[in-house]
């Protein structure tokens, strides 16, 4: 095991009462917070800097997509993309507003990171914006490993996009 690998091992634990599902993008939940998701993305990052999937890009082939609830309560949502045999990308994590701060985050990057190593991924990648904004998923990203980087797949250099990726 990696030293970092066991610092991540060392911090708390997911909260119990969250439980993780895959979801079909079906609910009224999940869509309302999808839609409060792209809003949000395009206000703070120019069109052609905006790479959040919307429903019928979620459902594309290669990607998994889970919600996370605590009682029936939608906490939050992420997706893990395939990019080739051994590589995977972090899409579509979300929070709601009023649900910031309960573990959600962290309860589906740690999810998304344990279901990529059960695939046989070797490397996990993101794209996120680099606005104040996206500093607390910044800080969270970086806790679990990642590391800025250069593009990645089909992405260029911007000044709206920051590329973060860790190996497994």
């Amino acid at each position: 095991m990696r030293s970092f690998d066991a610092q991540i091992m060392s911090m708390p634990t997911v909260q119990p009462d969250i439980r993780i599902v895959a979801d079909d993008l079906s609910g009224p939940e999940i869509r309302a917070l999808l839609t409060e998701h792209l809003d949000d993305m395009h206000q703070l990052s120019p069109p052609e800097s905006n790479h959040a999937l919307d429903l019928d890009g979620l459902r594309g082939p290669g990607i998994s997509f889970w919600s996370v609830w605590r009682g029936s309560d939608l906490l939050g949502c992420g997706a893990l993309k395939q990019l080739g045999p051994t590589h995977g990308e972090l899409k579509s994590m979300r929070t709601p507003t009023a649900q910031r701060r309960q573990g959600a985050g962290q309860a589906i990057l740690v999810h998304i990171i344990d279901v990529a190593r059960d695939r046989g991924y070797r490397r996990l990648s993101l794209e996120t914006g680099t606005g104040a904004a996206f500093a607390p998923a910044h800080r969270l990203y970086q806790r679990y490993g990642f590391e800025f980087c250069p593009p990645f797949a089909d992405y260029r250099l911007d000044p709206h996009s920051a590329f973060m990726t860790r190996e497994l």
